[in-house]
């Protein structure tokens, strides 16, 4: 049974509009790679959430909750992936993964379309699945569900698992719906500097530079 539904509902919009970890990687891919690349890293996030959901459902949040060993693992598993991506972006001698295609070059050759295609699909498949893993690997979350969500629910219900998994579904979908209007005015924000072609590379050091802070950010963090 859900307890004060409506006051979940405006708990979850003020939470999800606070700027976090979600918010600042999704505005730093889209500043640097466009709107579409910020909008599937938000879908990502989405669907690391999701497992974050299926996981307290599950009641495996009580594992990190309770276990200080399993917190650590996964919070630095997921700040050196963060490090990672931040380095490998701070490194790289090329524009961003789309800055050629968002930056409005002439077309090329049918042949070289094609295989852009491909090459593109490929890089949205890897920044969805950086978004989930950067969602997953964060301990943070898992804890955030275990704690925020049976502050509204009747855990001892008939019907306590559904309860989780609706107010959880409703706090991702609407993480995600702001997530997704982040990348867009981030996105927009960086087309106008792909205008200034020098700001190419810069966004990149940019992005890597906040990638970085990221991880650091994620290492640093403490159950409570």
């Amino acid at each position: 049974m859900i307890h004060n539904f409506w006051l979940f509902a405006l708990a979850s919009f003020l939470l999800n509009i606070t700027p976090g970890n979600d918010m600042i990687y999704v505005a730093s891919r889209s500043a640097a790679q466009g709107v579409r690349a910020g909008i599937v890293s938000a879908l990502g996030i989405m669907a690391g959430c999701l497992a974050h959901l299926a996981a307290a459902a599950a009641g495996l949040s009580v594992l990190l909750a309770r276990s200080a060993v399993a917190f650590d693992i996964i919070k630095y598993i997921g700040a050196g992936y963060l490090v990672y991506l931040g380095v490998k972006a701070l490194l790289s001698r090329k524009g961003a993964d789309f800055g050629d295609a968002e930056a409005g070059q002439a077309p090329r050759a049918a042949g070289h379309r094609r295989s852009g295609g491909r090459s593109g699909r490929a890089s949205y498949k890897r920044l969805f699945l950086q978004g989930v893993l950067t969602n997953v690997l964060n301990p943070k979350v898992a804890l955030f569900f275990l704690a925020f969500l049976p502050q509204f629910i009747d855990v001892r219900g008939k019907h306590g698992t559904e309860a989780i998994l609706l107010l959880g579904a409703w706090f991702d979908v609407g993480g995600t719906v702001v997530n997704v209007a982040v990348a867009v005015l981030f996105g927009r924000i960086g087309e106008w500097l792909k205008q200034h072609r020098r700001w190419l590379k810069v966004q990149e050091k940019i992005t890597g530079l906040v990638l970085v802070a990221l991880g650091i950010k994620v290492a640093l963090t403490t159950k409570r």
